[in-house]
């Protein structure tokens, strides 16, 4: 059962920003990647009130991801970026993401926090960042 609504436009939406975000980092870097992007549109906080669906979530600008805002969002769903989408809409979580809204890439180590978010953990290139249960307790 689906964590969040979607149709299937929104699966390959979301396949295709996995895909632009995370390829360079394994399946298991674009199944993260899916889970922030789903915990965004199951929030409901902080920088993320009025996002409502994964159309929302991959588009949202200012606070949206890089490949949308950068231009290498080109790139169309493949099956098994489809299927790997299909796991996070599910609900499927992987450690260190399983409560993140934040990732990024940095230039050398994870800062302890980034724009007050603590890191919950590194996985190959990027780093992610989970707010606490207080301040978005939809993501726990």
């Amino acid at each position: 059962m689906a964590v969040i609504p979607f149709t299937e436009a929104d699966v390959k939406l979301l396949a295709r920003l996995m895909r632009a975000e995370a390829e360079g980092d394994g399946q298991l870097g674009m199944l993260m990647v899916g889970n922030t992007g789903v915990n965004r549109v199951r929030g409901d906080c902080i920088d993320f009130t009025n996002i409502d669906s994964i159309q929302d979530m991959v588009y949202q600008s200012p606070g949206g991801f890089e490949a949308t805002q950068k231009g290498y969002f080109y790139q169309r769903a493949r099956e098994k970026d489809i299927r790997l989408a299909r796991r996070t809409i599910r609900g499927e979580r992987f450690h260190p993401a399983t409560n993140s809204l934040w990732f990024f890439r940095p230039q050398g180590d994870c800062p302890a926090q980034w724009y007050g978010q603590w890191n919950t953990g590194r996985y190959k290139s990027h780093c992610f960042y989970s707010p606490t249960r207080a301040d978005c307790p939809s993501v726990y």
